[in-house]
């Protein structure tokens, strides 16, 4: 292989088939969670809380995802809204909360991905032994990038929002629209 046709297929490999994975990726989780009336968060919320080996708290749910206590409420309220979920007090600890997936919730979310499932293992199996060992390092390489830049954004954005908080409680400017604001 030549420099240069390595170097093609580093960029579309790396960039843009990545870019566009993960957007049909999104589009067909959508499309799942319109299938059960949710958002699409809350689709993915719902996995967490089903692939868990314990009933999951709200802050749980935060920690994981990013997103702040209030907005997890409001995922657990519309997944217990769908039937989907339901919350109970922690019978450990009466003063918390914990979610659990509905019984029919994989029933009602299973068929939604047979296909996909299908369709992912007849298009491995079209892969010879060697190939699909470089298919599962790469993935497993992907995994572990995408755990380790999201951990480097959310520690940039903790750092950012310690920095503003700072400025902003010694009276300093404050951010407004991307710029900066009196008080």
């Amino acid at each position: 292989m030549t420099a240069s046709r390595r170097s093609h297929l580093v960029e579309r490999i790396g960039l843009h088939l990545g870019r566009e994975l993960s957007t049909r990726t999104i589009v067909f989780h959508q499309t799942v969670a319109d299938c059960l009336g949710i958002a699409a968060t809350d689709h993915k919320c719902l996995g967490f809380i089903a692939e868990a080996d314990h009933p999951v708290t709200a802050g749980e749910l935060a920690t994981i995802t990013g997103l702040t206590t209030g907005a997890i409420t409001g995922v657990i309220d519309r997944l217990e809204g769908a039937g989907l979920a339901f919350r109970e007090r922690d019978p450990r600890d009466r003063r918390r909360v914990v979610v659990t997936a509905a019984p029919t919730a994989h029933a009602r979310i299973a068929p939604l991905f047979e296909g996909l499932a299908r369709a992912a293992l007849k298009l491995a199996s079209r892969y010879d032994d060697r190939e699909l060992e470089v298919v599962e390092r790469y993935l497993i390489d992907c995994l572990e990038m995408m755990t380790e830049e999201t951990m480097r954004l959310q520690a940039e954005r903790a750092d950012a929002q310690f920095s503003s908080s700072n400025s902003s409680s010694s009276g300093g400017p404050t951010r407004v629209g991307g710029r900066s604001a009196s008080r």
